[in-house]
């Protein structure tokens, strides 16, 4: 729950002073053993919630981590998750509220009952190919945990040029706020795309691409080289700095907008 959220409860009589007080104070930094450190105090800075890097993290240390961070916050995004993790995600259902995607190898873990607000924000997600969908399906998850809609559309690559002109059809349409574009290969998808929309475009260069400039190498070039003004670029596969970026943007679009929460 963010601040603003918060002061609104307050106002309308549904928690008292100390409970808005207890709310909004920053806990410090937590430690689970020697291992890890987590800032709850996150969310209510930047409403951005607890994102744990789950690639490195034996299952122990991550089961730990879950019931620390969702005790005092009441929710954890896990990026990154790893085949022994799947098994405690799928123990954990019975506990917490779990949303999961094998595919883009991410959770989110929610106390019961926790509600998400929706902003009003509007977030879409495009991919040049579906070799990229697992990286959107990391970016969907975090976007809607941050309150926004997310308008997808997959296999847009600039190989079928009509299929980039139906897409910014559809984006323009749905009236999004920011643009996420995934690409691989020559990444030049974004470009396209930032040069026909009016708000910002967020390149995520994939590491699906191959040959001379593979890994992901020449998409982030390429996206770095643009002459389509307004497109920004995150680092390859880098799906979680693309995902709060556009949710930031995109809540502070709505925000003074009028979206508010619901």
């Amino acid at each position: 729950m963010n601040i603003r959220r918060i002061l609104e409860k307050l106002i309308k009589g549904e928690i008292s002073i100390n409970d808005a007080e207890k709310k909004i104070k920053l806990h410090a930094i937590e430690e689970i053993g020697e291992l890890v450190k987590y800032d709850l105090g996150r969310e209510l800075r930047r409403n951005i919630p607890e994102i744990v890097y789950a690639e490195y993290k034996n299952v122990k240390v991550l089961e730990d981590l879950i019931h620390r961070v969702v005790d005092k916050s009441g929710r954890v995004i896990l990026s990154r998750l790893q085949d022994e993790h799947f098994n405690l995600i799928e123990r954990l259902k019975d506990k917490f509220d779990v949303k999961l995607s094998r595919v883009g190898r991410i959770a989110v873990i929610r106390r019961k009952g926790f509600k998400v607000d929706l902003t009003g924000g509007v977030v879409g997600l495009v991919t040049a190919g579906t070799a990229d969908i697992p990286l959107a399906e990391e970016a969907k998850l975090i976007i809607e945990e941050m309150g926004c809609r997310v308008v997808e559309i997959h296999d847009v690559g600039i190989a079928s040029i009509f299929r980039v002109i139906e897409a910014v059809k559809r984006l323009v349409e749905a009236d999004v706020d920011v643009c996420i574009v995934i690409a691989g290969m020559e990444g030049a998808l974004p470009s396209v795309i930032a040069s026909l929309l009016d708000v910002p475009v967020i390149g995520l260069p994939s590491s699906k691409g191959y040959g001379a400039g593979g890994g992901g190498l020449s998409a982030l070039l390429s996206m770095l080289q643009s002459c389509a003004t307004g497109l920004v670029v995150v680092n390859i596969d880098n799906s979680v700095g693309a995902a709060v970026a556009a949710s930031l943007i995109a809540n502070r679009a709505a925000k003074f907008r009028g979206g508010g929460c619901s």
